[in-house]
């Protein structure tokens, strides 16, 4: 493995938090932000795979960042690690709420503990990290908050009527949170993904059918994270890949029952 020097850009020694950053998408933010000059603060229940990302990111970058371990779907312990992170931390810059789980299943056969689950993870503990670090934000007069949300926020397909309904609960947060703010200084930024090369789908689409349905779809996690990382401080409103996915979103938007009906197959592929 190669020695890489660490990038000059408007992250300098900004210190952004990011949740789910063990692996997947979360683990590639944490590398890009910090190849790009800032401090990644990691948050996941993973100590030991978060603590070998520690000292990697020492050795390639000489980049300094921080570990909590922490099941960010339990109230207590979310509330716990975002107290201590803003006490021990003169100033955060910025939060990626990244973090998130699927399970692809008609509603009907969907368990309910996983559908508690969804909403405990992709719902309730990004906005409690939210609220938790606005008030931050606000005080300081500089802050980022990015949600990785999910074309499934824009676009209903069967199987994914629970998981899409999380995201469209995310997508409506953010959209509402960025009205709040109305700060040229504070920015609200909402990231709607198309299917990502990562282990999501080991728990949402255990059978490897869709995956392998969706296969040459699917987006590159390091090619994603550069894409969000780049528009860290930057006043921008949504990040939507892939372009063609967003296409087709605006095209339901305005056309469901035609798109419905012309896309059966598609939406089919779970």
């Amino acid at each position: 493995m190669g020695i890489y020097i660490r990038m000059q850009n408007n992250l300098n020694d900004k210190k952004i938090i990011v949740t789910g950053a063990s692996s997947g998408i979360g683990e590639r933010l944490v590398w890009h932000i910090a190849k790009r000059g800032g401090i990644p603060v990691l948050l996941s229940r993973s100590l030991n795979k978060m603590r070998e990302q520690q000292q990697l990111l020492k050795q390639e970058l000489h980049a300094t960042s921080f570990v909590y371990q922490v099941d960010i779907s339990n109230e207590t312990e979310l509330n716990a690690v975002m107290s201590t992170i803003i006490k021990e931390h003169e100033q955060v810059h910025g939060l990626i709420n990244n973090a998130g789980v699927g399970v692809f299943e008609y509603v009907k056969d969907t368990e309910w503990h996983d559908i508690d689950h969804m909403f405990q993870l992709n719902v309730l503990a990004l906005i409690q990290a939210t609220k938790l670090i606005v008030p931050h934000f606000l005080e300081q007069g500089e802050g980022h908050i990015i949600n990785i949300v999910s074309q499934a926020g824009k676009m209903a397909t069967p199987k994914s009527a629970i998981y899409g309904a999380t995201k469209h609960a995310v997508l409506g947060f953010t959209n509402a949170l960025r009205l709040e703010i109305k700060s040229s200084t504070l920015h609200v930024t909402a990231v709607n993904l198309g299917p990502v090369r990562t282990n999501f789908f080991i728990q949402a689409d255990p059978s490897g059918v869709y995956q392998k349905n969706v296969d040459r779809y699917m987006l590159d996690p390091d090619i994603v994270a550069q894409k969000i990382v780049r528009k860290l401080f930057t006043n921008k409103r949504e990040i939507n890949l892939p372009l063609w996915m967003e296409a087709g979103s605006k095209m339901y938007q305005l056309f469901p029952g035609i798109m419905e009906r012309l896309l059966k197959g598609q939406f089919n592929k779970k």
